[in-house]
């Protein structure tokens, strides 16, 4: 069995410290046996770092109910439930760990449906108020705000491209023909379910044309050639630490290279 304290060890071999800012991308069953499971995951994050967060986006299975312009059907207009950021589930593709995260008690979540945002600790509120519903991977964002204040990602035994910062990289770089997708966003309120109308780059598909599919694997394994992640293992995961800044800047220059060839 892995334990807390063996777990921390791992994650300050990793490069992490207090006071850093970290959003985990995790793939649980990869760490291996833990006592007590994702919180002491959780827990272990937590002694280490100053704050950690986790992208938990939401179940928006209404929009296959959504018709060729993106808006909501008149009969399902009142049937739908709506987003509450306190108590919406996290999407359940993205593992268990932000929905864990999301009930951790002292744990806030940023108002955008598709891009919000959990996090727990020092700078949670600061990272995610303000979340705006319209270009949710862009400035003003949790994501922009991680960049802005140093902070670290790490994936934690989970795919490489589901890096989930990158798109805040989409939205910066310059490139033409960028997909745009403008949807009705269920809110809920004490009167019911409110839409509202939100625009975003398509974060379904690549943002241009002609990118493969995993295309944000890619941009990280090309990073891991220049050496300036750390790597190594946490419990029986394979781990990878990299600075949001730096990881940011490298894809928008991959991004808007890509587009010129």
């Amino acid at each position: 069995m892995l334990t807390r304290d063996g777990l921390i060890a791992d994650l300050r071999q990793l490069g992490l410290g207090r006071g850093d800012i970290v959003m985990v991308h995790a793939a649980i069953s990869r760490i291996g046996p833990v006592l007590g499971g994702v919180d002491t995951v959780i827990a272990a994050l937590r002694e280490v770092a100053g704050t950690v967060l986790a992208y938990a986006d939401w179940n928006a299975d209404y929009e296959a109910l959504l018709g060729p312009d993106g808006s909501i059907p008149q009969a399902w207009r009142d049937l739908v439930p709506g987003f509450h950021a306190g108590t919406s589930r996290a999407a359940r593709g993205n593992g268990i760990f932000p929905e864990f995260l999301r009930t951790t008690p002292g744990a806030l979540r940023s108002a955008n449906p598709g891009a919000s945002v959990v996090a727990i600790g020092d700078q949670a509120a600061a990272l995610t108020a303000d979340h705006p519903l319209d270009d949710g991977y862009g400035p003003g964002s949790p994501f922009a705000r991680l960049v802005a204040a140093g902070g670290k990602v790490l994936m934690l035994g989970a795919p490489l491209d589901t890096i989930t910062l990158l798109h805040h990289a989409e939205h910066l770089a310059d490139v033409p023909g960028k997909r745009i997708k403008r949807v009705e966003v269920p809110f809920a309120t004490p009167e019911g379910t409110r839409w509202r109308w939100c625009h975003e780059f398509d974060t379904a598909d690549p943002v241009i044309a002609g990118l493969p599919d995993d295309y944000f694997g890619q941009i990280l394994r090309d990073y891991l050639v220049i050496g300036r992640a750390e790597q190594g293992r946490v419990g029986q995961a394979a781990a990878v630490l990299v600075d949001a800044s730096e990881i940011t800047a490298f894809a928008i220059d991959w991004i808007e290279e890509f587009a010129r060839r």
